[in-house]
């Protein structure tokens, strides 16, 4: 299950397959702790939730760096969890630390979830940490997995709500804008908003083979760093792309006003700022 060549990536997915086993995947990689300790309370509150057993089989939709199925695999401990992901420079990092962590159950495969032909009825649960919103076509990849998942089996997503809830996502964009009129990602569109809309997701699963979802609504604070200046350097890496077309006062203008940000929200803690998510839970229809 280690396989690095993608062998299919739909067409609506090809600009995500770019950016994740590009640059932005490359940065993720890089950062791998440090967004992993950015997530720790909704990560602990999905491992709460979910039931693994130990003999179960777990797929991981947009697992990334793998700490989340690294965390099934330890309590599938006689079963298996399996990450699947874009990002081969991300996958590398996962089997790393699988590795290191002494985790042999944890399997990874470079693959786009929304088309892999996974063999049927194969998993007992289905999970996805902040990855599941970024299928190009939702419905075909939500039957896709339900196909991949036994009658019964448990789906478990952590996707973020609205931008109006998500305080960190408004305040960076406003600030690396550099007094553009920037909108945030359409909610509902392929994005991080992409399953914020409890209505469309509840369509989309129930159409997709799974029963009504329950949705619970998560708050916790999102960690960006010690202090101003070091996340400033982490989130000002994280989204250069959104001031890589301006010119390099306008650039400084808007690293400026993301240190007052990050100033602003400092907290004896590190650099804070309020988010939520969702997390949904459904089961597949028998």
């Amino acid at each position: 299950m280690g396989h690095t060549q993608l062998t299919r990536v739909d067409e609506t997915n090809l600009e995500q397959a770019k950016a994740w086993d590009g640059d932005e995947g490359d940065y993720w990689a890089r950062h791998a702790e440090r967004f992993d300790t950015s997530v720790a309370a909704y990560h602990a509150h999905l491992f709460d939730t979910v039931r693994i057993r130990a003999t179960d089989a777990v797929l991981d939709l947009g697992c990334g760096t793998g700490q989340t199925t690294r965390d099934a695999a330890r309590r599938a401990i006689a079963g298996f969890a399996l990450g699947v992901d874009l990002s081969a420079r991300m996958l590398d990092v996962a089997r790393r630390l699988a590795e290191t962590e002494g985790v042999p159950n944890a399997h990874f495969l470079r693959a786009d979830a929304q088309v892999h032909p996974f063999e049927p009825a194969a998993f007992d649960v289905a999970i996805s940490r902040t990855g599941a919103m970024f299928f190009g076509d939702q419905a075909a990849a939500f039957a896709n997995i339900a196909r991949a998942l036994r009658p019964g089996g448990q789906l478990a997503l952590l996707v973020w709500q609205g931008p109006e809830r998500n305080d960190w996502m408004l305040a960076f964009g406003t600030a690396m804008a550099a007094g553009r009129n920037l909108s945030p990602p359409p909610v509902g569109a392929q994005g991080p908003f992409g399953l914020s809309d409890p209505d469309l997701v509840r369509d989309v699963l129930t159409g997709a083979g799974f029963t009504e979802p329950r949705f619970e609504d998560l708050t916790a604070p999102m960690w960006f760093g010690p202090d101003a200046d070091d996340a400033t350097a982490f989130v000002g890496g994280l989204l250069a792309w959104m001031v890589a077309d301006l010119d390099e006062a306008a650039r400084a203008r808007a690293l400026d006003a993301l240190n007052a940000t990050m100033v602003l929200h400092s907290t004896p803690r590190g650099v804070e700022l309020g988010s939520a998510m969702w997390l949904v839970t459904a089961v597949r229809r028998g």
